[in-house]
């Protein structure tokens, strides 16, 4: 049986108020892990951010938090390397993990976040879901797909968001998202929508602050 896909509505404004409120309270870099056993205490409800190397996580957490340098950005693939903590409010963690893929580094280096990445997304019991960031002039791809069969195998949620939104045509938009619902087909473990985004624009932010503070 297909599983019906939708693009994520933008909420009421009661509901984006609870969002923006949630993020007004302020985010703070917590700490970068490089081993699982520097983790911070799973005391809160988590929500990771994933995606390939240089699909603009970093920038979106900027976006989302109002803060231009919260998350480290930079136009080489591969820069983050380690899982970083952010604190959001006092009951939620925002975490931004090593793009997978393509990484300008040493091959040893890139396994080893690989590595971690995997032991974090498998073995995380606070993480409530996983978002999954596709760039939108793109769409999913096999190493995307992979990463999806981990999340399926770990019992994590993970919902799709699509990121430089504003840096396609609409028809092209389309396409993408269409080739991507395909690829979410084979994988159960997808939350059955999809949130387009552009953190230059701010396009689809207060939806996604949205489902983070509406998240229990």
């Amino acid at each position: 049986m297909e599983m019906r896909f939708t693009i994520t509505e933008r909420p009421d404004y009661t509901t984006r108020e609870i969002g923006r409120k949630l993020f007004a309270g302020g985010a703070d870099f917590l700490k970068g892990v490089v081993a699982m056993d520097g983790m911070p205490p799973s005391d809160r409800l988590e929500v990771c951010f994933a995606g390939r190397s240089n699909v603009g996580k970093s920038s979106l957490i900027n976006a989302l938090t109002g803060r231009k340098a919260l998350a480290r950005t930079s136009n080489t693939p591969g820069r983050t390397q380690e899982i970083n903590f952010f604190t959001l409010g006092e009951e939620r963690y925002l975490v931004d993990v090593p793009g997978y893929g393509f990484a300008n580094a040493p091959k040893p280096i890139v396994e080893k976040w690989q590595r971690l990445l995997k032991a974090y997304l498998s073995g995380r019991q606070s993480l409530r879901r996983v978002f999954l960031l596709i760039d939108a002039r793109h769409g999913a791809k096999e190493v995307d797909a992979e990463i999806m069969q981990l999340l399926g195998r770990s019992a994590v949620t993970f919902q799709v968001i699509m990121t430089k939104c504003d840096k396609i045509k609409k028809d092209e938009l389309q396409k993408t998202v269409e080739k991507t619902i395909a690829v979410l087909q084979n994988h159960p473990a997808a939350f059955p929508e999809i949130i387009l985004t552009s953190s230059e624009k701010g396009d689809g932010i207060d939806t996604l602050r949205s489902v983070i503070a509406t998240m229990i």
